[in-house]
């Protein structure tokens, strides 16, 4: 009797992402090409073609001047245009005068304006000079639910401006929407009675697996756009020329491991309180410890767990993000050596990953050969061979650059390896003065943008403050765009202007470090919407003192040394703060 595979219906399509799909609607949309030519055979029927088109895309409608999707954005949507064109933007000089394309500066405080603060701060809790909500924002419009930015003059501003077109029968947006990558255009609207097919990561994933004509258009856009770059930056073929490089792109493979919407799958695993064996079940395996070495696999987008045997289970030893690699150490090893190594760890996606697969050969043809041997990662010793104090030793030596394990658990599973300045305090040193808050709130308006509670490990704390993650799953669906990473230093801030008030962020983010306020007038009076009536909700968080000339306040104020803002990433500089 033959096995079948049982694929279950995605629970994503509990809720279609377009709630007015109909039968027609979904006939129209396979009258376009490529759906049109679409072979339904490819796909399983749990995962059917016309399940994927009704349940995750959505046909949107925009008229002339709309703004689609703002350069330096995050998003999780691609487009394919069913009928119009758009103008792709990459000049920020078109910005409207209310700064809806312009990020916001950084423009730091003098000396004097940092000190005139304390004076000068208003007395009331989350004050706002002439505020406004979408309600009244000149160049914002309501269509739905939505809210979408547009420009007046959009046919001037494409004709200036545009650095060219879409038209009708491309996709557009599918790099950033598989990556989670910035947007690197603003698409505008070109003409009245648009109609745009909006697509879905996960439905973009499926076409793409099942659909070869679409994979290979992607595929070649990401080669030609970005993987050169990619491979250029990486200080491992810094010395091929260009030819060689092509070679190494045509041969790298991209594959894509776990859930993009990790922070949802998160949130309910914690919620039913899995344990670690649980939640390590959840996470794919990319490569497992035993294996032998054929491929480097750099990670593109994303986090990996490293983790190695440990009796009957795995323990974890480090964590990999963007642009870190893993198996260069074993295939670099089997080309010194004789005595050939597998893998030495097992590397499993945490979440959503991204990763570009090398072949090995590739490396023993280009890269090996030019290097010198002082470049080479150290031969991989043979444990079995060394005596139970020279292993000591080892452990030893290792001992004193990294976390204990039950310190990397804490963190990997509470995913605060996502941030860049993650606020921790040490809780042996901490007096509980809150000499933080208070030069948090004098920074702030006299409203500090963080909570001195948080989980905890020991003696360690992660406090929720804004963590200014690698992989800002808060900065999807912002319809305005308010929320955003600064480009020269890399914080994620928020706009309070043209923030609309809609939660998007604050609901998205997994940690709770994003808190949506009620707006007050200067008497400490509510201020009301004109159109809806009800009060302007403005989204509030850490900002890392972006304007301030010292730094995050929270860290410099504290009288004992027990808080710091560290980078995840940096495990070794985490590991020499828990040690002091």
């Amino acid at each position: 009797m033959a096995v079948v595979d049982k694929i279950s219906r995605p629970e994503r399509w509990d809720v279609p992402f377009d709630e007015n799909m109909s039968a027609d609607r979904l006939k129209h949309i396979l009258s376009f090409e490529p759906f049109k030519s679409i072979d339904p055979a490819k796909f399983p029927a749990t995962i059917s073609l016309d399940d994927v088109l009704s349940n995750d895309t959505r046909v949107v409608n925009y008229k002339k001047g709309d703004v689609i999707v703002q350069e330096g954005d995050y998003g999780n949507t691609a487009f394919f245009i069913m009928t119009g064109s758009v103008g792709v933007l990459l000049d920020d000089s078109f910005a409207t005068s209310g700064g809806y394309f312009s990020k916001k500066k950084v423009k730091k405080k003098n000396i004097f304006q940092a000190l005139a603060q304390f004076w000068k701060n208003p007395k009331g809790l989350e004050f706002r000079k002439n505020v406004r909500s979408a309600g009244n924002m000149e160049g914002l419009r309501k269509v739905g639910t939505e809210t979408r930015i547009f420009l007046q003059d959009v046919s001037s501003i494409i004709e200036k401006h545009a650095v060219g077109t879409i038209q009708s029968g491309e996709f557009f947006g599918e790099i950033a929407a598989l990556g989670r990558t910035p947007r690197t255009a603003t698409v505008v609207a070109a003409e009245e009675g648009m109609e745009l097919l909006e697509i879905k990561w996960q439905g973009l994933r499926e076409l793409r697996k099942f659909t070869p004509s679409i994979k290979e258009h992607i595929d070649k856009i990401y080669r030609e756009r970005n993987l050169m770059t990619h491979l250029r930056e990486m200080p491992l073929f810094g010395g091929l020329n260009e030819e060689e490089i092509q070679e190494v792109a045509d041969l790298t493979q991209f594959k894509t491991f776990g859930n993009f919407d990790w922070h949802s799958t998160y949130n309910k695993l914690a919620a039913q309180g899995a344990d670690a064996s649980s939640r390590l079940d959840t996470e794919p395996m990319i490569v497992e410890e035993g294996n032998f070495p054929n491929d480097l696999i750099l990670i593109r987008a994303g986090f990996a767990r490293l983790s190695e045997k440990s009796g009957n289970g795995h323990r974890t030893v480090s964590y990999l993000g963007r642009g870190q690699a893993f198996g260069l150490d074993e295939i670099a090893h089997n080309y010194r050596s004789d005595r050939q190594v597998a893998y030495q760890r097992s590397l499993r996606g945490i979440g959503h990953v991204d990763v570009l697969i090398v072949p090995g050969v590739v490396l023993n043809k280009y890269v090996f050969p030019k290097l010198d041997q002082d470049d080479f990662p150290p031969l991989i010793v043979d444990k079995k061979s060394l005596s139970a104090s020279q292993l000591l030793m080892i452990k030893d030596q290792l001992r004193g650059s990294k976390l204990k394990t039950s310190e990397l658990e804490f963190l990997v599973e509470n995913r605060f390896i996502n941030g860049t300045a993650t606020m921790l305090i040490n809780l042996d040193h901490c007096t509980r003065c809150d000499d933080c808050v208070v030069a948090c709130a004098s920074a702030h308006e006299n409203n500090p943008r963080f909570i001195r509670e948080g989980k905890t490990f020991g003696n360690l704390m992660v406090a929720n403050a804004c963590m200014h993650c690698q992989d800002p799953v808060c900065m999807i669906g912002c319809p305005t765009g308010a929320i955003q990473r600064q480009s020269l230093e890399g914080q994620v801030i928020i706009n309070d202007i043209t923030c609309v008030g809609c939660a998007t962020c604050s609901n998205s983010c997994p940690y709770d470090n994003i808190q949506m306020i009620e707006a007050r007038d200067k008497q400490g009076a509510f201020l009301f919407d004109g159109t809806t009536n009800q009060p302007i909700l403005k989204a509030t968080k850490c900002d890392l003192c972006f304007e301030q000339i010292s730094g995050p306040n929270c860290q410099y104020s504290c009288p004992h040394d027990a808080l710091a803002r560290l980078d995840m990433r940096d495990v070794e500089k985490l590991a020499r703060w828990r040690r002091r």
